[in-house]
């Protein structure tokens, strides 16, 4: 006979322990041991009843692979790696009100003219469903609807010969299974429903699409094992307050994982940013000092983008360090090589920087353009504006080489910049496509930088 035996788990990690504590031992987190009850069966251990022999194949395998589901939104394409691969699970996350439900709203509508497709939202009525549906011109799209959070039921309606090719489930902290003690949304519940929605996808072999509440850290809430479960996990960035929105993939056992789609928020939806290099720079105004243009690369996409910098004079013991859509830890790295290898001291001055658009950039190759405009606004000389510069500095002030620069300065060539800032390295610039020449000028190291900007240059 079965009996209910209670342990506390952390909602953040899921580290269980036998009694409450106020803070995690295995994350750290306060407050989030939260007590759950179990069932603890009587037999335990694998004795009794022996298993089944599994059937092992080939690796390559007779049939061929199912073509995948292209939903026609080329940005969400190109992150998922060239569209939908039947019987995968997709874990989309963002912050509250990014945007997550009016595309997988916008996607669904688009295979629902191919493709039987099912929407379940656990947050939502079906009204409220159909009117957004309605403000983003979708009202009549081949959907089923449907708002439910028990899972027993869920997968009652879907386990079907006929089941739908792609299901969206809004949100995953909704769903609740009535064989687990404990609240929707804790560990527990959001793991077995994930498990068993992902185990019927599996079997299937429709696309699932699983909408994921994120923590104030950015993380999607619910147990870590949750991401390792899915085979793709997306994020959605951006601020609420710009119209810019960024699709990251940060896993994907389909495709690459550094891909990202840009969509544009709009009155009628979200809207494929097909440039998005000269909309990042549509609002740029040259000859201004601390503004440098970055030319970056987004999975296989170069990109263009403004990164702004202001260094002030400071009344503060501390100076302030702010900074918007980059590493903050790289730009104390490079205010300390400025300072030791090239006498630039900018130690007792606020120094801010921002990514215009609201991107974030990883890739260390921005460091020579956060370089070139902390330069710019120490010294109050601009930045060539028809200048794009990229490059890896080294604590030893030299400039290393990155991957991709042949990219990189086709699409400053094609946007039409003259000239680029670039690592030093045997190769040397060469006409660029559609008549434009661009004038590379390499340089090794840091001190060549600052000769750039000296008054009058």
């Amino acid at each position: 006979m079965s009996k209910s035996a209670p342990r506390f788990i952390c909602q953040d990690c899921g580290a269980v322990t036998s009694r409450w504590v106020g803070k995690c031992e295995a994350c750290g987190a306060w407050n989030s041991i939260v007590e759950e009850a179990r069932r603890e069966e009587a037999p335990k251990g694998l004795g009794g009843k022996p298993g089944k022999k599994i059937d092992f194949v080939g690796l390559e395998g007779i049939a061929k692979p199912l073509p995948r589901l292209i939903t026609t939104i080329g940005e969400l394409d190109r992150v998922c790696g060239g569209g939908l691969v039947p019987g995968s699970a997709l874990l989309v996350g963002g912050d509250p009100g990014i945007g997550k439900s009016t595309l997988l709203t916008q996607a669904a509508a688009l295979l629902g003219a191919t493709h039987p497709v099912a929407y379940i939202s656990g947050e939502e009525a079906v009204d409220q469903v159909r009117l957004r549906a309605g403000r983003l011109g979708l009202a009549k799209a081949n959907v089923a609807l449907a708002s439910a959070t028990n899972l027993r039921d869920i997968v009652a309606s879907l386990d079907q010969s006929d089941a739908p090719r792609v299901v969206v489930i809004d949100s995953i902290q909704t769903m609740y299974a009535d064989n687990v003690d404990s609240a929707p949304g804790t560990v527990t519940q959001v793991r077995t429903c994930a498990h068993e929605l992902i185990r019927l996808a599996k079997r299937r072999g429709f696309v699932l699409f699983l909408v994921g509440h994120v923590t104030k850290e950015g993380t999607i809430a619910g147990p870590r094992v949750l991401e390792h479960m899915v085979d793709t996990v997306l994020y959605f960035e951006g601020d609420r307050g710009h119209q810019f929105r960024i699709l990251r993939a940060v896993k994907n056992r389909f495709g690459a994982t550094d891909e990202i789609g840009v969509f544009e928020m709009t009155d009628a939806g979200l809207a494929e940013v097909l440039n998005p290099s000269a909309l990042f720079l549509a609002e740029r105004r040259g000859n201004v000092s601390g503004s440098c243009v970055f030319a970056g690369i987004e999975g296989t996409r170069p990109m263009l983008v403004e990164i702004q910098a202001l260094v002030a004079p400071s009344t503060l013991s501390s100076p302030r360090r702010a900074v918007v859509g980059w590493d903050s830890g790289r730009l104390s790295m490079i205010l300390a090589v400025l300072d030791a290898r090239c006498g630039l001291a900018l130690s007792g001055n606020d120094v801010y920087l921002n990514v215009a658009g609201g991107l974030r950039i990883t890739e260390p190759a921005a460091d020579l353009a956060v370089a070139a405009a902390l330069v710019s606004s120490a010294t109050d000389v601009p930045v060539p504006a028809d200048m794009a510069v990229f490059g890896e500095i080294g604590l030893s002030g030299e400039i290393r080489a990155v991957a991709q620069g042949d990219i990189r300065l086709k699409e400053a060539a094609k946007l039409g910049f003259a000239q680029a800032l670039v690592p030093a390295s045997p190769r040397k610039g060469k006409g660029q496509p559609g008549g434009n020449v661009l004038t590379v000028r390499p340089i090794g190291h840091l001190q060549d930088l600052l000769g750039l900007f000296r008054p009058g240059k």
